[in-house]
């Protein structure tokens, strides 16, 4: 009998593609990107594909997606780890339409706390809406002592946006079958 497995694995590989494909779409608008100093200078990223707002009168927002760490040597990601982005927020109202969001996490700090379990941006660290393009890279001193960085794509335009009151929270059952075997964020992500 064919079992189900193949097809949720598809589902999983195919988040983490259509994460590395929204961040190098992103990177290549013009003028319009995330300033590569910052990139460099962050400890993790977090890249949510096509997180849907649905109108529930205030909004609400579902998503999944990947978080990365980087090297302590700062060259090299960690193997993705999947995550879901849970929130509501009169500020977020799109109207029942797909965002892109990605996250920089520019500390340390921000990294243990989010694998520690369900992560609330603004309450556990502070997040602010990111610079974009080369206009940014002057302030972007400032933005560094900031916890999280936050960007949003929807239509084609790309800026900053503040996620206040959204909810990290790692996928077990995502991360299991991605990984064939039941593995913690930290694990993934740390320990590889």
């Amino acid at each position: 009998l064919p079992t189900q497995a193949p097809a949720e694995e598809n589902k999983w590989t195919r988040l983490v593609e259509e994460s590395g494909k929204v961040l190098g779409e992103i990177q290549q608008m013009p003028d319009q990107n995330i300033p590569e100093d910052l990139m460099r200078s962050s400890s993790a990223i977090a890249i949510f594909p096509s997180t849907i707002s649905a109108g529930f009168g205030i909004g609400g927002k579902y998503g999944q997606g990947i978080i990365m760490v980087r090297d302590t040597k700062g060259n090299k990601w960690s193997p993705p780890a999947i995550f879901t982005l849970v929130g509501g927020s009169i500020g977020w109202q799109i109207g029942g339409q797909a965002t892109d969001f990605v996250l920089l996490v520019m500390n340390e700090r921000s990294i243990d706390g989010i694998l520690q379990g369900k992560f609330k941006l603004g309450a556990d660290a502070a997040v602010s809406a990111g610079p974009v393009g080369r206009a940014a890279e002057a302030s972007t001193d400032v933005q560094l002592k900031g916890g999280i960085l936050s960007y949003s794509r929807s239509r084609g335009l790309f800026a900053g946006v503040k996620l206040e009151g959204a909810v990290l929270a790692q996928h077990w059952d995502g991360n299991k079958e991605l990984y064939g075997k039941s593995l913690s964020a930290r694990e993934i992500i740390l320990e590889n």
